[in-house]
């Protein structure tokens, strides 16, 4: 049997309530968690329907407000790692599901397809699903192109979705990040790439199963909406740098189905309201940190004070700044942080208007073959895998934040 988990913050109650019965009435789910982050409309609201929930189902229906666990800013992985701690001090069941409270497309064949992996062995299940052209950006430029430069010959950059919040650990799993140091430290979007590398790192057998139906949830416009999770996503892997993964974890993938029409036709994000964020917040310190940087963004970067200049932003020119991004970047500068969010605007742009124009399927051949050019050039290239610490698995990674710029010191994100 399985405990079932929520994190939410503010949501739609009529989706998350939907997607609590949906859990309960399982017949492999004992227990559905609700992790809240405080006492808002929605937990208030799932609070008074837990109940009946339980009357109907005879599922139980606990909901706790998240822990205060890591030393970042509090979100989604104080969130998770709350729920692991409940799911193995308060629960005897030997498997913990998590999904994203705002699914709308949920169903109970998400459960079924996970318990069916882990019934064949499988120690952690992560669901991957089709994702509009320009849906996943994050991941594809920051998370999986770290992977592929930094551990090449590993299978990190080989897994679909490795910020994907829909997954299954069993209990031998959750011990392990439970007892991983920069696993618990980790309490902000970071916690998605924390959870991938220690499990990879850890040796343990995944399985991504194909949900063809999409992960229907809320759409983002201006690419602002994602500047806290790109910037806490890109400290979490530099943090990383320099680790050694010498276990070869089993990875196994279900092959992908159709793509529904809603998928393939969206683009993902507002284009034109995104043009405009490269021109705004310059100030002359970050002018200087593009010093550091190759010619063409030097030169081409700053000249988006006065209209968007992205056309530079190609691949190679992405890996040659993503390297200086790795060595420089300080997580907690006000201006690095908003120098990291117009780079990956200006990549973005650039993938959108050259390659996601063409369409969906061209689009999907391009990224997967990026991330494996970037695979073959650093298996080549050994300036890539210069250490920066020497952490043992399981240890906390030393802090990144330093002074912002100005007077006093402020906590990031």
């Amino acid at each position: 049997m399985s405990l079932v988990c929520f994190p939410f913050k503010v949501e739609n109650p009529e989706v998350l309530i939907r997607n609590i019965y949906t859990a309960a009435a399982h017949p492999r789910v004992r227990q559905v968690l609700c992790v809240g982050v405080e006492k808002e409309a929605t937990y208030r609201a799932v609070a008074a329907a837990a109940p009946e929930v339980h009357m109907k189902t005879g599922t139980r229906v606990e909901l706790l407000l998240q822990d205060r666990i890591g030393n970042r800013r509090s979100g989604k992985g104080d969130g998770m790692n709350t729920a692991l701690r409940y799911f193995l001090e308060a629960c005897e069941d030997e498997r913990i599901h998590f999904y994203d409270a705002d699914i709308t497309s949920f169903g109970a064949d998400w459960i079924t397809k996970a318990e069916e992996a882990a019934d064949f062995g499988f120690s952690v299940v992560r669901h991957y699903f089709p994702r509009a052209r320009t849906d996943a950006m994050i991941t594809w430029m920051i998370t999986r192109t770290g992977f592929a430069l930094l551990w090449p010959h590993t299978g990190l950059s080989w897994i679909e979705q490795p910020l994907g919040g829909e997954l299954l650990f069993t209990r031998e799993v959750a011990e392990a990040l439970v007892q991983d140091e920069r696993v618990q430290a980790q309490s902000d979007w970071g916690i998605d790439t924390l959870y991938t590398f220690s499990c990879v790192q850890h040796g343990f057998r995944t399985y991504e199963t194909y949900m063809p139906q999409g992960k229907a949830h809320k759409l983002y416009g201006k690419l602002t909406d994602l500047r806290t999770m790109l910037v806490e996503c890109f400290a979490a892997l530099q943090n990383l740098r320099g680790e050694a993964i010498t276990k070869e974890a089993l990875h196994r993938v279900e092959h992908p189905d159709v793509v529904p029409n809603g998928i393939t036709e969206k683009l993902g994000f507002d284009l034109e309201g995104t043009l405009g964020l490269l021109g705004e917040h310059w100030t002359p310190r970050q002018e200087e940190l593009l010093e550091r940087f190759p010619r063409p963004v030097r030169q081409e970067m700053v000249k988006n004070r006065q209209y968007p200049r992205f056309a530079f932003m190609d691949e190679t020119t992405w890996m040659d700044t993503y390297a200086v991004l790795l060595d420089h970047f300080v997580f907690g500068d006000d201006d690095w942080e908003e120098l990291l969010f117009k780079l990956w605007i200006a990549r973005v742009l650039h993938y959108a208007t050259t390659v996601a124009l063409r369409g969906y399927d061209y689009s999907q051949r391009y990224l997967h073959a990026m991330i494996h050019r970037y695979r073959l050039q650093a298996g080549l290239d050994g300036s890539w895998h210069r250490p920066r610490r020497t952490t043992r698995p399981g240890q906390a990674a030393p802090k990144t934040r330093s002074k912002k710029a100005g007077s006093g010191e402020k906590q990031p994100g």
